[in-house]
């Protein structure tokens, strides 16, 4: 049961890794039912298929079918990637400022010392385990 959790657990933090929902696996039946209807409406295989939505033909593909609008809003894979971008502010100045050199102090003096553990319980035996009798 515990190797069964892992392999799940493992393969749910991959697939998000690579950008998966689980909402896209939910909707894989959409993108079926939708392959199929190309297939009957325009004759396209599947590699047509997922060029038309995911690849180079798509911004074509929604240009010239605006009708087929809401089917795609469901297919898998669609969402926008507002949640991945980095955006990195840069501010460029003029102003210049004179730097000042920074001065290493070589200080070897420490200020630290081991001093050997010492307690009456130690020295009583207090803490010994205990023995047989």
């Amino acid at each position: 049961m515990n190797k069964l959790f892992s392999i799940l657990l493992s393969s749910l933090i991959m697939l998000q890794s690579f950008g998966v929902h689980y909402d896209d696996i939910v909707q894989l039946d959409e993108l079926i039912e939708h392959a199929q209807f190309h297939n009957e409406q325009y004759g396209d295989n599947i590699i047509v298929f997922l060029s038309k939505h995911y690849g180079e033909l798509k911004a074509d593909h929604q240009r010239d079918h605006q009708e087929e609008k809401k089917d795609h809003e469901k297919l898998p894979f669609n969402h926008s990637g507002a949640s991945h971008i980095c955006i990195a502010d840069v501010i460029f100045t003029r102003y210049k400022s004179e730097l000042n050199e920074v001065e290493v102090l070589d200080y070897t003096d420490s200020n630290f010392y081991y001093q050997s553990p010492s307690s009456s319980l130690h020295v009583q035996g207090i803490l010994q385990p205990p023995r047989f009798s």
